[in-house]
């Protein structure tokens, strides 16, 4: 093959990468890849919509030939691009399987020369933003009350990881305790004018949210590709309900006063805020999970 690695940046959706610096980044934000699947990458940017075959991958990634299962090689570092990505092979948006033969990339590609500047965001790429992350999306940035990617602190991965982990295990305790405490809870409903209806949206949202949380929370455990969009966008149903269970201390009311309720009610008002934030920081992330596991 020719030279598939000009001194050129890429830009395709959300995404950029930069040849000469070797950096893939997705709204500014950097993506860890390692060498050779981006090197794989910028051949499959080099010519979009053309069939690379693993012979012609291999050869450029291993030109001596010492390399001698390639076949495996090149599918892994096809798997890390799309980890990184948040792709499928079943329903590719970017890097896509040709059944023995090789890989295509299917999405369409903007080339930058390095000695220009980026060209701004057009109202088009600001449209498809908002539709690959429903949760980071505003119309008028002064007007955004949540926060961006950007504005977000820099932590360590494990630190996020683990918060993020606790809260899902905190919810779940929720649940758990209160659908084991039913009796309990029946009687602390009792005054209420509408005890039954009370009751009853506490144990079905109770039986909702039990997997969607133990969902929540496998992906982030085991970092499957796209959680991190995946969260994203269920995250205003989690928001909805997470705030009428934010009311949860008050069915501790026969162990502890109400002022105590009140104090631990408040601070689960943020709860859901927390938890967006700590996914856009890393949390869930499988290029995070690369960078502590390699």
């Amino acid at each position: 093959m020719t030279d598939l690695v000009p001194a050129l940046r890429y830009r395709f959706g959300t995404y950029e990468a930069d040849a000469a610096t070797g950096e893939l980044r997705k709204h500014g934000v950097r993506i860890k890849l390692n060498a050779q699947p981006f090197q794989v990458l910028l051949m499959l940017l080099g010519h979009p919509g053309q069939l690379l075959t693993r012979e012609e991958i291999s050869r450029d990634l291993w030109p001596d030939g010492t390399f001698i299962d390639f076949d495996h090689g090149v599918n892994s570092a096809v798997n890390r691009i799309r980890e990184a990505l948040g792709d499928t092979a079943s329903n590719p948006r970017f890097v896509e399987t040709l059944a023995r033969r090789g890989y295509r990339f299917v999405a369409p590609v903007e080339r930058i020369p390095l000695k220009e500047d980026p060209s701004p965001i057009t109202s088009e790429q600001v449209a498809t933003d908002q539709a690959a992350i429903p949760a980071e999306s505003g119309t008028n940035p002064r007007f955004r009350i949540l926060a961006s990617p950007q504005e977000l602190p820099k932590a360590s991965y494990p630190v996020v990881q683990t918060l993020f982990t606790l809260l899902q295990f905190m919810y779940l305790g929720f649940y758990i305790g209160a659908l084991a405490n039913l009796a309990e809870i029946e009687d602390l409903f009792s005054p209420l004018p509408k005890a039954t209806q009370a009751l009853t949206i506490l144990i079905v949202t109770a039986a909702i949210l039990i997997p969607a949380r133990a969902f929540v929370l496998s992906a982030a455990l085991f970092h499957a590709p796209g959680a991190r969009e995946k969260f994203l966008r269920i995250w205003p149903f989690l928001l909805i309900l997470d705030e009428l269970w934010s009311l949860s201390p008050f069915l501790l009311l026969h162990h502890i006063n109400i002022g105590l309720a009140l104090a631990c009610a408040t601070l689960l008002v943020y709860s859901p805020f927390a938890q967006r934030s700590l996914v856009l920081m890393g949390a869930g992330g499988v290029d995070a999970a690369i960078v502590h596991t390699r």
